[in-house]
């Protein structure tokens, strides 16, 4: 969640393609000054340090060994979350003010809806968002170790009674906390922590009372005084007492659109991982949001799922809108692909499908969206009205073929085209058979074709329609399909064919031209070690020498490395070329492949990659078929 302007969760503004994320508008006044934590400054890794409460020593570092929760997430979970309602202006939702969806009532309610129409089909989380140590007015409760207390009249009987319930019905219970000690709790730095003789809150923050996360709305944790992670430890063992299998901890950095030492909360995290091993109780870790990708091996580490992106809620009179973020995620997924696996996955936030008018999207665009989650192997967790699901809502939330690709354990599909208006992403998966999906996102219909050829394969293949769960029966060397705006498929492609024999020419190749800045440069994933890089600002790489043996149009496979979304001007011979978007690899060092379709005479022809007007990706090699 980013919540209301005063305390956390900031909504987006849907300005330009919807990324002017920069609000922090919403909840009430109190929240944004109060959603934050920690982390520890560089220098805090340096070592062991004096430990207040023991006398020994205190170390950011976590001491229990990443395996020990992973089971956790061998598969990425489905369940139900609150939020997308909460923040909704749908007329009936909150009729008591923004936010107040939020009641013990509301929840039972929609976990036994889950039990009934979805637990059949893998849905098992029931989780309790943002909001539930505050009132209507978002004033927070905290118990006298300045832990948050469930707020009276949103949950009467407390949360333990909630999670029972909830364990009654054979589901999951989930809550929710801000990340570090929010201001409110600070008590004048006098109030104690739970089973730890001699701290108080001064003790577990800076003396500054420095902020942070997302909505500079709590106060760092200084993890150089052991009474922090007693602080943690105590929170976590509260959660354990009442019975809750499921935490989400937002507004975490780096991310959250924050960056800098203040906003560093790794050491948090790593503290929440050893305190909820020892409570003895498995508890799921979900970060959120909009995790900085350069930290992915640390959140994969210490927990079991990180937020990629902003809120997908539109914070209007629907749940979501396809411009204000449900379409971000094709953007924004593809640099997160190879850092999701067993016991980590990428959280693409809410699947709000399953409620027609309420959800704020079109029948293609409800099928698109729930694609994409399920070809990330995101969590799929909807935020809908489990009591009020319409037949194609339905339909979608509990297609069997469809969530078992979500959570049939293989890595994440990724494009494997250019990503413009019309984009083909595939995964191999575990039985040698690729997912497929073809992407519309035009605002008109549109064809899209995946070529065999950019899966390795030439020839035939059977074709299952998932969707529709039916044979298709078999494609020689492609499938064409006419897409709606903002439409998709989704198939089980089943190669019969043979493997695709191409001939390799690297990049960094003497007899390739270079112009401007292009140079060639170590790369320890690329083929024969090189690549050519800086491709900017009019510089180009020609491969000279490509040989066919007959016209035709070809599928050249493009290996390349970008840090970060791309563009390249792509043209056979003397051609006009077309400017052409790489997905981001996630980094600097890996290496992606992605098709494009050249005219090639029989004979030498030339590719060019051209940077024009910015810069280009690196280019590591290209595999032409050698046979049409």
């Amino acid at each position: 969640m980013q919540s209301p302007t005063t305390t956390g969760k900031p909504p987006r503004t849907s300005t330009g393609r919807h990324r002017a994320r920069t609000g922090v508008a919403i909840l009430a006044a109190t929240l944004a000054a109060t959603l934050g934590a920690g982390a520890v400054p560089a220098q805090a890794a340096a070592g062991p340090r004096p430990d207040p409460v023991s006398g020994g020593t205190a170390s950011m570092v976590s001491t229990v060994a990443p395996s020990a929760t992973a089971d956790l997430a061998a598969r990425p979970y489905l369940g139900w979350s609150s939020w997308s309602m909460q923040t909704s202006k749908y007329p009936g939702l909150n009729p008591d003010g923004d936010y107040s969806y939020l009641t013990e009532a509301n929840v039972l309610k929609q976990a036994d809806a889950l039990a009934a129409r979805l637990k059949q089909y893998g849905y098992e989380y029931v989780n309790i968002d943002a909001g539930w140590w505050r009132d209507n007015n978002w004033t927070p409760e905290f118990d006298q170790y300045a832990r948050q207390t469930p707020d009276p009249v949103r949950f009467p009987r407390g949360m333990k009674a909630v999670a029972d319930h909830i364990h009654a019905k054979g589901l999951k219970a989930g809550i929710y906390l801000p990340v570090g000690l929010e201001k409110e709790a600070y008590g004048n730095g006098v109030t104690p922590i739970w089973n730890a003789p001699g701290c108080t809150t001064a003790d577990i923050v800076y003396p500054d009372l420095r902020t942070t996360n997302g909505w500079d709305s709590a106060y760092k944790l200084n993890f150089d005084n052991a009474c922090a992670r007693k602080y943690i430890d105590s929170q976590a063992q509260m959660f354990a007492d009442w019975g809750y299998d499921f935490l989400k901890l937002d507004g975490v950095g780096p991310g959250s659109f924050k960056s800098g030492d203040n906003y560093n909360n790794v050491a948090d995290v790593a503290a929440w991982h050893d305190a909820i091993a020892a409570t003895g109780r498995p508890i799921h870790l979900e970060l959120s949001w909009s995790l900085d990708i350069n930290h992915a091996a640390d959140w994969k580490r210490y927990s079991n799922g990180w937020r990629i992106d902003t809120d997908v809620e539109c914070y209007c009179n629907t749940l979501v809108s396809w411009e204000n973020s449900v379409d971000d995620r094709f953007d924004d997924a593809p640099a997160w692909s190879r850092k999701a696996g067993p016991g980590g996955w990428n959280d693409f936030d809410a699947l709000n499908v399953g409620n027609g008018a309420m959800d704020g999207l079109t029948k293609a665009e409800r099928q698109t969206y729930m694609t994409l989650w399920a070809i990330s192997k995101s969590p799929l967790y909807t935020g809908d009205d489990l009591t009020g699901l319409d037949d194609y809502g339905l339909s979608l939330l509990t297609n069997r073929e469809v969530i078992a690709i979500d959570q049939n354990g293989a890595a994440p599909a990724r494009p494997v085209t250019p990503v413009g208006d019309q984009q083909v992403w595939a995964a191999k998966n575990p039985d040698g058979s690729w997912t497929v999906a073809l992407f519309n996102l035009g605002e008109a219909p549109a064809s899209v074709t995946a070529h065999w050829a950019s899966l390795g394969f030439t020839g035939n293949a059977s074709v299952r329609d998932l969707w529709n769960k039916k044979n298709l029966g078999t494609y020689k060397n492609k499938i064409a399909e006419a897409l709606p705006a903002h439409g998709s498929r989704l198939f089980t492609v089943r190669p019969g064919g043979t493997t695709l024999v191409t001939t390799s020419y690297e990049a960094e190749s003497t007899a390739n031209t270079l112009t401007g800045n292009a140079s060639v440069g170590g790369c320890d994933a690329c083929s024969g070690g090189n690549k050519v890089g800086n491709l900017y600002v009019g510089g180009k790489l020609q491969f000279n020498d490509v040989t066919v043996a007959k016209d035709g149009i070809y599928t050249i496979n493009v290996a390349y490395v970008s840090g970060d979304p791309r563009s390249a001007t792509v043209y056979s011979n003397s051609g006009n070329g077309t400017s052409l978007k790489f997905p981001s690899t996630g980094d600097w060092g890996t290496v992606e492949t992605v098709s494009v379709q050249l005219a090639l005479k029989a004979g030498t022809n030339t590719v060019t990659f051209d940077s024009g007007t910015w810069y280009a990706p690196d280019i590591d090699k290209i595999d032409v078929p050698r046979t049409l």
